[in-house]
């Protein structure tokens, strides 16, 4: 049987010489009896969880925590989206359903810059090359016509597209602040879910341009209309419940407007960059011939 020296607990050499190697180790004393071995020796330090727990509910709650306009993170935040928000968004943009708005089904008070830059240098490139091949193909059979890049178009549809994202949008928030001072119970958006609705609309127009190099006459202005419509009604669905609740002057005078300037955008695309080429080469040959006729008219009266 084991005596009772055996059962009390002793001090062995090699816990003592780990103390001395290690000075520094935690130690905890199970000396005193019941819950006093935990009274005050062990201590838990729960900052990092609760700043983890205080910015994951600031997350969810949709609040950001950004500097000032000076500093890179307030510029951060704008680009601040993945790979699949911005394939959902263009989904959305191509996609439109009646009653869905862009901004409350897919924006989610997240609006982006990222997007919306990269389809405006997109649709740049995209309608000026689409332009300039689409003027190839249609005059490839003219013997009077020369080949030369237009490397014009390229800064005439950079304007045009940059300017049609910006000022537009800034047109249309400006106007929704001043009615939202003046009518109270009317609502609005922020400038940048505007400007990100209005660039992510303009998407459609990429593969219509890649697709009007066809030249044919009546396809071409079928996709010009298909994508003005398209892309129309994502402008529609989204501001007009924000008009709405205006007086109907009002509601129907600013959902014009909007809809005119964005199909005086793609009636433009067609008429400059995708414009039918006239039959050059008969007037040509007319204009070629009739010197000829006069030539042989008056050399066979001088025979005579």
């Amino acid at each position: 049987m084991a005596s009772p020296d055996d059962l009390t607990f002793q001090e062995f050499e090699e816990a003592a010489d780990l103390l001395s190697s290690n000075p520094g180790a935690s130690t905890l004393s199970i000396s005193s009896p019941g819950a006093a071995a935990f009274s005050g020796d062990v201590k838990v330090d729960l900052s990092d969880d609760e700043d983890h727990q205080q910015e994951s509910s600031e997350l969810l709650g949709g609040e950001k925590q950004t500097g000032g306009f000076w500093t890179f993170e307030y510029y951060q935040s704008f680009f601040n989206v993945d790979t699949m928000q911005v394939l959902d968004r263009i989904k959305g943009s191509v996609m439109p359903f009646p009653g869905r708005n862009f901004v409350k089904h897919h924006i989610r008070n997240n609006p982006d810059l990222y997007g919306p830059f990269w389809i405006c240098v997109t649709l740049v490139f995209s309608v000026a090359i689409s332009g300039d091949l689409y003027t190839f193909l249609s005059n490839m059979g003219d013997p009077g016509f020369h080949d030369r890049p237009q490397f014009n178009k390229v800064s005439i549809a950079a304007v045009t597209v940059f300017l049609y994202a910006w000022l537009v949008p800034l047109g249309v928030w400006g106007f929704l602040t001043w009615r939202q001072s003046v009518e109270r119970h009317i609502s609005g958006y922020t400038f940048l879910e505007t400007v990100c609705v209005y660039g992510y609309s303009l998407f459609i127009y990429i593969p219509a341009s890649i697709l009007l190099t066809i030249p044919v006459y009546w396809l071409e202005w079928l996709l010009i209309v298909i994508a003005m419509v398209i892309s129309g009604s994502v402008l529609v669905m989204t501001f007009w419940p924000a008009v709405r609740d205006d007086t109907r002057l009002t509601a129907f005078a600013t959902m014009t407007v909007i809809v005119s300037l964005h199909a005086l955008l793609a009636v433009g695309f067609k008429l400059y960059f995708f414009k039918t080429p006239t039959n050059t080469g008969s007037s040509h040959s007319g204009q070629q011939t009739t010197p000829a006729a006069n030539h042989t008219t008056l050399a066979v009266g001088k025979h005579q």
